[in-house]
């Protein structure tokens, strides 16, 4: 009788390695997200329908298939956040890009980072309530377009000016992209959570409401009590106290994730296979 092995060809070689490619950068997409558990429940209402299936068991199977018809028609609408985000990484490039240009965009994001702790104490100083949206993969043109564009370069006078009580653009959302303030006064979406505590005022709720449904990282600054928090995946950090401590959080919250600094899947291949072949010149030599 022929082997199995002989019936394998190229093209599933191919087949095979591009679906672990998939399914690693959706499991890249999803991690830490809520997305996990809702498919760790549909992944549990799947092995019972095989369970059901074996044991001839069709009360329960037929239950079973009915609640996975409509947790294939749910899923699209829970997973929306999740889905955009993966689909603006596939329009971007995001997911097979290469790292170049690292060194200036990173100093350029570091002098960005720095303007922005230095004026947000400078609000808390004055007791000026703030809300600064650092943009990250998620597009945010849909809030932006809420508020007024600027596309200005950033700068300390600027955003005091923004955000001072006279003036037409205090109220609302300062949008920075790429190092740049894109838009003033623009409108948040406020939270739904029902633990949120009692005393959070309508800009923690907005920050935290687009920190739910965006990458977004969010700088609040509170007009009753001065105190600096961050507002990213739908959490709260604990005020801020320190300027040298708040440009350090926001750099390493806003700067690429570890999986996206070491590169992509391919550029991690190429780099082993160059680190292999130096070495074996190495020991030729």
């Amino acid at each position: 009788m022929p082997s199995p092995i002989g019936y394998v060809g190229i093209s599933d070689i191919v087949d095979i390695v591009a679906t672990s490619i998939l399914v690693y950068y959706v499991l890249l997409l999803i991690r830490g997200t809520r997305a996990v558990q809702i498919l760790i429940g549909v992944l549990v209402l799947l092995g019972l329908l095989g369970v059901a299936t074996l044991f001839h068991l069709y009360l329960l199977g037929t239950i079973l298939r009915l609640a996975l018809v409509g947790a294939a028609v749910t899923i699209p609408i829970v997973f929306q956040p999740e889905l955009r985000r993966a689909l603006e990484q596939i329009g971007r490039g995001g997911l097979f890009r290469m790292d170049g240009a690292r060194g200036e965009r990173g100093r350029a994001e570091d002098r960005t980072i720095a303007t922005l702790a230095r004026t947000a104490f400078l609000l808390k100083r004055d007791r000026r309530g703030a809300l600064i949206v650092i943009e990250q993969q998620s597009g945010l043109k849909d809030y932006c377009e809420s508020g007024t564009t600027l596309r200005a370069d950033i700068s300390e006078e600027l955003l005091l000016t923004l955000f001072a009580s006279s003036s037409p653009l205090h109220d609302g959302a300062v949008i920075v992209r790429e190092g740049r303030i894109e838009a003033a006064a623009c409108f948040l979406p406020l939270s739904e959570q029902s633990r949120i505590h009692t005393r959070l005022g309508t800009r923690h709720r907005a920050a935290l409401g687009l920190s739910e449904q965006t990458d977004a990282v969010i700088v609040v600054i509170s007009e009753q009590t001065g105190a600096i928090t961050i507002a990213r995946a739908g959490l709260l950090t604990r005020p801020v106290e320190d300027e040298q401590r708040l440009v350090k959080m926001l750099l390493a919250i806003t700067r690429p994730p570890r999986q996206r600094r070491r590169g992509d899947f391919i550029a991690q291949l190429r780099s082993r296979l160059r680190t292999r072949r130096d070495q074996a010149a190495a020991r030729v030599s």
